[in-house]
């Protein structure tokens, strides 16, 4: 019981340190890189960009401020500690981002495009961090977990797009630039593809599929030469109605030529389709760890 309740106090405490680099990463993203030049991010800092220009308030307040009625909300369908998670990086995103603003620091990069690329990077590896510790720092995020919270099969992909592209026209709207939006769209891209890159992997680990007559020879000589297993599916070649076995085996992708060289060398014939796998746990791979 002591080993399990220190295992958890440890994730707890990865979840503390993930969020708050995230944080750091993300206000710093938006203050030194998207706001001087005006870019939207999409979401409620993208609200608060606008916020900033109109009314000159501080940009993490607003921030905060627009997240009290969502965390309101939260507290009574989220879970309590995704919602402590939640209120937590909320909070201190918006602080970091009005420290930083405090600092009056500017890097003046006359180039908008590196200011959209370098900020949709660091804002990017940020959220990474939040979602490594399966946390949101409210806003459109916590939206969508609390649509989930009603309507578990809601298709939010599509609602997060409309919300976050609504935002990004009223910036265009209102500065009357049509390059910001065009950079703020950019923005919108790296952030999710550099989530993408980290979240799932550089496609590192392939699934092979092997159809043969010789199954047994290709797994034993996959398990003695690569040291990986390989589960046999039962199937059934229709042209032939002959029934088969199909070998599955997951694979780093520095031991896939060696595979084929392996199947080759034993059965020419051999039917193989190679596939990305996103990520995968269990024994020689990846292990995931939850709190319960």
């Amino acid at each position: 019981m002591v080993k399990i309740l220190d295992k958890k106090k440890i994730i707890i405490i990865k979840d503390i340190i993930f969020s708050a680099v995230g944080c750091i990463f993300i206000s710093a993203g938006i203050v030194f890189f998207l706001l001087p030049a005006k870019i939207s991010a999409g979401g409620f800092s993208g609200i608060a960009t606008l916020t900033y220009y109109l009314f000159n308030l501080k940009l993490g307040t607003v921030i905060w401020i627009l997240n009290i009625p969502l965390l309101i909300i939260g507290f009574f369908r989220i879970g309590k500690y995704f919602f402590l998670k939640t209120m937590f990086a909320t909070w201190f995103l918006s602080f970091c981002i009005d420290f930083f603003e405090s600092l009056n620091i500017f890097l003046n990069i006359e180039d908008i495009l590196l200011s959209a690329i370098y900020g949709g990077v660091i804002i990017g590896i940020g959220t990474t961090c939040i979602f490594k510790a399966n946390n949101s720092t409210g806003g459109t995020e916590l939206l969508i977990q609390i649509i989930l919270s009603y309507k578990d099969d809601f298709k939010v992909s599509k609602l997060l797009i409309i919300i976050d592209s609504l935002i990004v026209v009223l910036n265009l709207i209102i500065f009357k630039q049509i390059e910001i939006g065009l950079y703020s769209f950019i923005v919108i891209f790296l952030n999710s593809k550099i989530v993408d890159l980290f979240i799932e992997g550089v496609n590192f680990t392939k699934v092979v599929y092997i159809i043969s007559d010789k199954t047994m020879e290709i797994s034993n000589k996959i398990l003695n030469e690569l040291d990986r297993g390989a589960t046999g599916i039962y199937g059934k070649g229709m042209y032939k109605n002959k029934d088969k076995l199909i070998l599955m085996c997951v694979i780093k992708k520095r031991d896939l030529i060696r595979l084929k060289e392996i199947v080759r060398s034993i059965d020419n014939a051999a039917f193989m389709i190679i596939s990305d796998a996103i990520d995968v746990y269990g024994l020689g791979f990846n292990k995931e760890r939850k709190i319960n």
